[in-house]
């Protein structure tokens, strides 16, 4: 499992990697991986500001479950690859 080296400050905690949540429950800017499909979503800190329009409204009888990879919203996408192979998620990205 990946650790939390000072020189990647942008890969989260061991208690915070890897966590599953609902796509409705994100409460923290990162990068996150929608568990059915393998889709990469940035969420950027501004999406979660209080009083602020939900960026994205999600319309579906399913629901998306997110695993966060990294508190970096903008993590680099060879960077966010390895990070969900490590995880064993699906990468289509």
């Amino acid at each position: 499992m990946p650790t939390n080296r000072s020189s990647d400050a942008s890969t989260i905690t061991h208690g915070e990697l890897g966590r599953i949540e609902p796509f409705d429950q994100i409460s923290s800017p990162g990068c996150y991986i929608l568990k059915q499909t393998g889709t990469l979503l940035r969420v950027p800190p501004d999406a979660l500001l209080p009083g602020r329009s939900p960026a994205i409204d999600v319309v579906s009888k399913d629901q998306w479950l997110v695993t966060k990879i990294s508190s970096d919203p903008y993590m680099v996408l060879s960077k966010a690859r390895s990070v969900a192979a490590d995880l064993d998620l699906p990468v289509n990205f």
